[in-house]
């Protein structure tokens, strides 16, 4: 009887450890590679990771948001000032075979975006906003599909199997100017959005062609743009950087479910546990990226400059004009003289 039993119980530790033996081990999480530029780092959320870099990465961008969701292996690549040349050299080596998703937004800094709102955000009397407009659809319409159609083919050579989304840009403006320190006219703001709903069309073209997928936040930010009521976007800000990007709301309200089906099937919203849950992870994700620091501190910044009156360039503009810099009626006046000429002088598209 005792040698039956001992039998018995042998058995049942041989099954044991047979089963034990092929249990599967825990699948590892999908890997999301963030790639691009500024609107995907976090930049105007005013909370940052400490990478040692200038990418102004944050724990409230969609990445980090979509990621944290979903528990996925986020490579957070996104860095401010990026352009397609900047994603190709110092982003892509985060791509692999085993790279589950991919998102990327870039081309506004190609198209020189941060010049256009620099020119347009000075009185007419010193520059022309309309030109710089002209000159960034140009470039939009002539040069970026090469760029952009390469880089794709790149990125699936090195993801062969992932998802891919290209994500796009809102428009800025409502149509009025609530800042004291900006001279964006009613046409000047049609004519920047406009210029970014032709970039949307062409990244929304270039994805197609590519087989990826195109994130569309135009209207998800509807409403909330610089100078509504509840602003998504950030207008002019003290800390210049973070002026005309997408702010926390923004991130958490607007791209985060615009992008997020995509990425995971379902729209994520982003809920205050959420968002700290997200916030808990800033030390690991700072961890990771300073193994890309010295690629990410090859990426030259590109911010909004706030209109400067006191230069050399705009006193001079000024007594061509007859502005007197002292009296803000005179300096609004000529403003909105030279804007009407220039208006008239570039047909709207």
């Amino acid at each position: 009887m005792a040698r039956r039993r001992a039998l018995v119980t042998a058995a049942l530790a041989s099954v044991t450890a047979l089963v034990f033996s092929v249990a599967p081990a825990q699948a590892a999480p999908p890997s999301y590679v963030a790639l691009g530029d500024s609107y995907s780092s976090g930049t105007g959320t005013r909370s940052y990771i400490i990478d040692g870099t200038d990418c102004l990465r944050s724990v409230y961008a969609y990445p980090s948001l979509i990621a944290t969701s979903r528990q996925y292996a986020l490579t957070f690549r996104a860095c401010s000032g990026a352009t397609v040349a900047d994603v190709r050299d110092r982003q892509l080596s985060a791509l692999g075979g085993g790279t589950s998703h991919v998102t990327i937004s870039v081309g506004g800094n190609d198209a020189g975006f941060t010049d256009v709102i620099t020119e347009c955000a000075l009185p007419s009397w010193i520059s022309d906003c309309y030109r710089e407009v002209d000159r960034a659809r140009a470039f939009i319409s002539g040069t970026l599909p090469s760029r952009l159609e390469a880089l794709y083919t790149e990125i699936r050579a090195r993801a062969p199997r992932a998802t891919v989304t290209v994500v796009g840009y809102p428009r800025l403006f409502n149509g009025e100017d609530c800042n004291a320190l900006t001279w964006f006219s009613p046409s000047e703001e049609s004519r920047i959005n406009a210029a970014a709903d032709l970039m949307n069309s062409v990244l929304a073209e270039q994805a197609s062609d590519a087989g990826f997928s195109f994130a569309d936040p135009t209207s998800r930010f509807l409403g909330h743009a610089v100078c509504d009521d509840v602003e998504w976007i950030n207008g002019l800000t003290v800390t210049i950087v973070e002026s005309f990007h997408p702010n926390k709301a923004g991130h958490a309200s607007g791209y985060t479910p615009t992008v997020s089906p995509y990425v995971t099937g379902t729209t994520v919203q982003a809920t205050p546990s959420l968002m700290r849950e997200a916030a808990a992870g800033e030390r690991e994700l700072a961890a990771d990226l300073r193994e890309y620091s010295a690629l990410d501190r090859g990426i030259e910044p590109r911010f909004v400059r706030a209109p400067d009156l006191d230069s050399p360039r705009a006193r001079k503009a000024a007594k061509r004009a007859g502005v007197d810099l002292d009296s803000r009626a005179s300096i609004d006046a000529a403003d909105r003289r030279y804007e009407a000429r220039q208006r008239a002088a570039h047909p709207a598209r």
